[in-house]
């Protein structure tokens, strides 16, 4: 086991370039499965669940080539889809949540898909209902092991397009089931599709080889189904989560940043709920500037001067992922702020760790918390703890760089799992950050 131990209160300064999406590149990934031909992707991150997915995807016979770092070709022309029941497929795909994307590609391509029980983080009930009503939808028949938790959906016959209404707008459910549609007969539509950018980009993949898709970018999705897709070239996004983290960062540690090719337009309402924080962004062609918060940051109420509530919702709406760094970067604030987590019901649950540190804050329930801002009077003090999640970790990790003292992060490889090689990054920017065994 590996830890950090982070020495705070040191200003940072310099340019950091965001890493390649983890959300898009776990779909990206998957869809490799649905041609026999080369695919090329770049910017794709290295990191710990995209590793992961790599190795699967080559244990199941993918073909694999590395051009250089975060590029790769990918040839699935020769699928071993016996691998899917066996028992190290239970192990390795149980291990990633991202594994579930590879279903949808299977079942339209081979006739049959199967995945364990998905793992990824403990921030509460994340169902698979979506993705396997979608496939039922297309005319698959679904079972399910009880005993291994063990899902399949199996459709020799091959796949048939449908109309339906998704029960929720589920970004992985989405991109389940328009690879699966891709190659369906006939057309799918899919009203309260998920729209994110990350799901966009996946669509315009799919188009650029072969697929008819439509009404990209809205949450009506149109597919005509094609018989064979070919292959492409693509290159993934920079991950709005970890611009959104480089933002936080900047701003607890009063430190000067230039976030480099943020891609501003996939970038949604994240700039404008920083800016209700009262921190400063500047746009500069296509990079974030955030100067030095000498004075610090002042919370805007909301119009009728009532306490300012920030919640997440589905694309366009501020993302989950980036409402723990919120909380985090609030407590520095001078106001108040009622931090509202809609879509999972356990990922305040690290706040008690905020508090230890010396934060104000008040968990009201499961999905709310009240973060009573210092104005940076009192510094929080440095503590040892543990990395629960992805985004509670680095939101953590961003209160540690900020505290008074040597902090330690135990179990970061919860952290490594979302983001690239960031202590060297961070050390690359001036901060006193070290990775050690424990």
């Amino acid at each position: 086991m590996e830890v950090f131990k982070i020495e705070g209160g040191v200003r940072l300064k310099g340019e950091v370039i965001p890493q390649g999406a983890k959300n898009e590149a776990l779909q990206i990934l998957c869809a490799v499965l649905l041609t026999p031909e080369k695919i090329t992707i770049n910017n794709i991150p290295d990191i710990i669940d995209i590793n992961k997915l790599i190795k699967l995807l080559g244990n199941l016979g993918v073909k694999i080539e590395k051009l250089g770092h975060g590029s790769y070709t990918f040839q699935s022309d020769e699928v071993n889809v016996e691998y899917l029941e066996t028992e190290a497929f239970k192990k390795e795909g149980g291990s990633l949540r991202g594994s579930i994307m590879i279903v949808g590609p299977l079942l339209a391509r081979f006739g049959k898909g199967y995945i364990p029980k998905p793992g990824g983080d403990k921030i509460g009930r994340r169902r698979l209902d979506t993705h396997f009503e979608g496939f039922i939808n297309l005319g698959a028949k679904f079972r399910y092991n009880r005993e291994d938790h063990f899902y399949g959906v199996e459709a020799p016959e091959g796949l048939v397009g449908a109309d339906m209404l998704l029960d929720e707008a589920s970004v992985t459910g989405t991109a389940n089931i328009v690879m699966a549609a891709v190659l369906a007969k006939g057309k799918t539509t899919v009203y309260n599709a998920a729209c994110e950018p990350y799901l966009q980009q996946l669509c315009k993949m799919l188009n650029s080889m072969g697929a008819n898709i439509t009404g990209v970018g809205s949450n009506l999705l149109t597919i005509e189904g094609v018989e064979k897709l070919g292959g492409c070239v693509h290159r993934i996004l920079p991950d709005m989560i970890e611009i959104g983290s480089w933002i936080g960062l900047a701003a607890m540690t009063r430190s000067e940043i230039t976030i480099k090719d943020v891609s501003w337009e996939n970038l949604g309402v994240i700039p404008s709920v920083f800016r209700k924080l009262g921190i400063t962004l500047e746009k500069r062609g296509d990079d974030i500037f955030i100067p030095e918060h000498k004075d610090g940051y002042e919370v805007k109420t909301d119009i009728d001067g009532s306490i300012l509530t920030i919640a997440d919702a589905p694309w366009p709406g501020f993302t989950p992922d980036l409402l723990s760094i919120i909380l985090v970067v609030a407590t520095q604030a001078k106001g108040d702020v009622l931090i509202h987590q809609k879509m999972f019901e356990s990922r305040l649950f690290f706040v008690d760790k905020l508090i230890d540190m010396g934060a104000k804050i008040m968990l009201c329930d499961p999905h709310r918390a009240v973060v009573i801002g210092h104005d940076f009077k009192s510094t929080l003090k440095a503590t040892t703890m543990s990395s629960p999640d992805i985004r509670a970790g680095i939101s953590l990790l961003i209160a540690a760089l900020s505290a008074k003292g040597t902090s330690t992060i135990q179990n970061i490889e919860q952290i490594d799992r979302g983001y690239e090689r960031i202590d060297e990054r961070l050390r690359a920017i001036g901060a006193k950050i070290v990775r050690e065994k424990q």
